[in-house]
């Protein structure tokens, strides 16, 4: 009965209806689980795990359905969405526990695609449709997906940040040596002209890492820490990777770590810039998209590359101010993992 209320309130405070103070306010959450790259087209059987695992959240970090388009139409989005919605497994999560959603280039509906992408705004209205999103929702009244929620009581507070990485990203270096190890697609673009997330969307960053919260969960579509390959990723601008950093640090934003996708394999990374704290990216792609032979360097990496389906878990214990971050299996087990305490992810002085 505790488990169904708590659900109940969790599910008032996400996405799916307007959020009441006390839902966001006096539920905390101590089990999280995320996942993106979810082919329409394919059999989709980790959901049985992903359920199992009886998450109080879950986050749906991109590429939630393939559906890239070239025309106005974007009939090949809709029936993407139309069959991701008769996925027993899918629908049961996206109908039983509460969730976000953020999209990435493939429910973005052009494959690596940023701003230069003329049908952004039809894939937006498929998207908003899709996740049921309010008609009074910030995101129907400006540009872009980006959004934030915080969730539990003072002291056990979750902020969840999704980063829109598509509507306003600038066009990527090319490679100029395609398929290269290091230089598969693209290079690094260290001009200040380029950006991840635009102004407005840096701007409103900022402001919400000034929120108060325990934990900052940041979805980024693309990985953050990651180095060594040349397919996207945040390194391919550098000095907006820099930026990012910078942006934590101004704030004082203790315990930020990042969740990611895009890459059809798991992994963990850790990266300690200067003036910060360690920082965590945690990678985990894909729902049944998987990239079998990847082999690549990690220089920032936890161990190896988990190259078969994964959904990533976020555990918390208050109590002990402690969480541990895992990739897990189609079975439910955990493959990958890395124990951190709250103390650990702090700034200097």
């Amino acid at each position: 009965m505790f488990q169904r209320r708590t659900i109940a309130r969790l599910m008032a405070a996400a996405s799916l209806t307007p959020a009441p103070a006390l839902a966001q306010q006096s539920v905390p959450l101590s089990r999280i689980a995320f996942g993106s790259c979810a082919d329409q087209a394919k059999p989709q059987p980790i959901w049985d795990a992903i359920q199992a695992y009886r998450p109080e959240f879950f986050i749906f970090a991109g590429d939630n359905v393939y559906g890239d388009f070239k025309t106005a139409e974007a009939g090949n989005l809709h029936q993407a969405y139309n069959a991701a919605g008769r996925i027993a497994g899918y629908a049961k999560v996206r109908s039983t526990v509460p969730h976000l959603a953020i999209w990435d280039d493939h429910d973005y509906g052009s494959n690596d695609g940023g701003e230069e992408f003329p049908h952004k705004a039809v894939a937006k209205d498929e998207f908003l449709k899709f996740w049921k999103v309010p008609a009074d929702d910030i995101r129907r009244s400006r540009d872009g997906l980006y959004t934030s929620k915080t969730f539990g009581p003072a002291g056990q507070r979750v902020q969840i940040i999704l980063l829109d990485l598509r509507w306003f990203r600038s066009p990527l270096r090319i490679t100029d040596k395609r398929g290269a190890p290091g230089k598969e697609r693209y290079l690094p673009d260290p001009s200040p002209d380029k950006t991840m997330m635009g102004a407005t969307q840096w701007g409103w960053l900022a402001a919400e890492l000034r929120k108060p919260a325990e934990l900052r969960l940041v979805v980024s579509s693309t990985q953050v820490l990651a180095e060594g390959h040349g397919w996207e990723r945040w390194g391919n601008f550098p000095l907006e990777r820099q930026k990012l950093f910078d942006t934590i640090r101004a704030a004082r934003a203790n315990n930020v770590v990042f969740l990611s996708g895009d890459r059809h394999i798991g992994a963990l990374y850790r990266k300690t810039p200067p003036g910060l704290y360690p920082l965590h990216d945690v990678t985990s792609s894909g729902i049944n998209q998987v990239y079998a032979t990847a082999k690549e360097p990690g220089p920032n990496r936890l161990g190896d590359l988990l190259a078969e389906a994964n959904f990533g878990t976020i555990d918390i214990d208050w109590p002990q101010r402690r969480l541990t971050l895992a990739l897990r299996d189609m079975q439910g087990e955990v493959r990958r993992s890395a124990d951190l305490r709250f103390d650990e992810l702090r700034l200097p002085g």
